[in-house]
């Protein structure tokens, strides 16, 4: 006599008794997937926790939780954590691969100089561990033009090079005319300054990391920073609103993939000038 009902229902696992099997794929950075249902498609640029972010072609950024509803080539899969990496294969914010061994090692004669605090403070972010590694300690100045003072005081020598990163680098700018003049004295063959064109080392942070479309545009006279907070429909009444804008933008920042190429090349420059072996 046939069996009408087919198996047991109250039989365990006969829910998926049949069910496609689904893959399940480590969340690796860059791997590329699409969301059942919403279609939204995008490369995964990080993880945080349970979820991961994925970035489409335009920039956009959404963060959605880890597990099934995924798709890869019109496959369902299923997202989980990546297998730890063996610690010589890590790899750093900036995208280079942890060395085997991690310690510090004792600071170099040659430093590379930023012009103020979130300067630092964004090189840390990004190429903090590079910088450890090969011993550079990074100083800001309180702005280019002290930069004659320190040369005076502690000049710069083929053991002791100097690696100076501004900010609005661009012909015809103060910037530039200082960098020329430098380059031009008696200190030139030993320190190298470059920059990014940006007004403020805050666009070196792309937008789509902030989830914006672009930075907003700042009438001339107004505080640069102070018209972004506001442009950005954040609070800007005093300096400690600033400090917790620039701490927002700072976090939205965890590898090489959130900042402005202008920038990334600049920085890779100057470890490599100041980390040269003296000739």
């Amino acid at each position: 006599m046939d069996d009408r009902y087919g198996a047991d229902v109250l039989a365990p696992g006969w829910r998926e008794r049949g069910a496609k099997k689904v893959a399940k794929v480590p969340a690796e950075i860059d791997l590329v997937v699409e969301v059942a249902g919403d279609g939204f498609t995008g490369a995964i640029t990080r993880r945080e926790g349970p979820h991961v972010e994925l970035e489409d072609y335009k920039g956009r950024r959404r963060l959605f939780p880890m597990g099934r509803g995924f798709l890869i080539d019109g496959e369902p899969v299923e997202l989980v954590a990546p297998a730890a990496q063996p610690p010589g294969r890590r790899r750093t914010a900036s995208g280079s691969f942890v060395a085997d061994d991690r310690r510090a090692r004792v600071a170099l004669p040659s430093r590379i100089l930023v012009e103020g605090k979130h300067d630092a403070e964004l090189v840390e972010r990004v190429w903090g561990a590079d910088l450890r590694a090969e011993g550079v300690a990074v100083e800001f100045l309180e702005g280019i033009d002290l930069l004659d003072d320190l040369l005076r005081a502690e000049p710069p020598s083929a053991t002791r090079r100097y690696g100076v990163l501004v900010d609005h680098l661009v012909p015809g700018s103060k910037e530039q005319r200082i960098a020329d003049a430098v380059a031009r004295g008696p200190h030139g063959a030993f320190v190298r300054i470059v920059g990014h064109p940006f007004v403020d080392v805050w666009q070196c942070v792309k937008p789509q990391a902030l989830g914006i479309a672009a930075w907003p545009v700042v009438p001339r006279g107004t505080d640069w920073k102070t018209g972004i907070c506001r442009g950005l429909g954040w609070p800007a009444e005093d300096h400690a609103d600033i400090a917790r804008a620039w701490q927002h933008i700072l976090s939205r920042v965890t590898t090489f993939r959130d900042i402005e190429p202008e920038l990334l090349g600049r920085v890779e420059e100057l470890i490599d000038f100041v980390t040269a072996p003296a000739d």
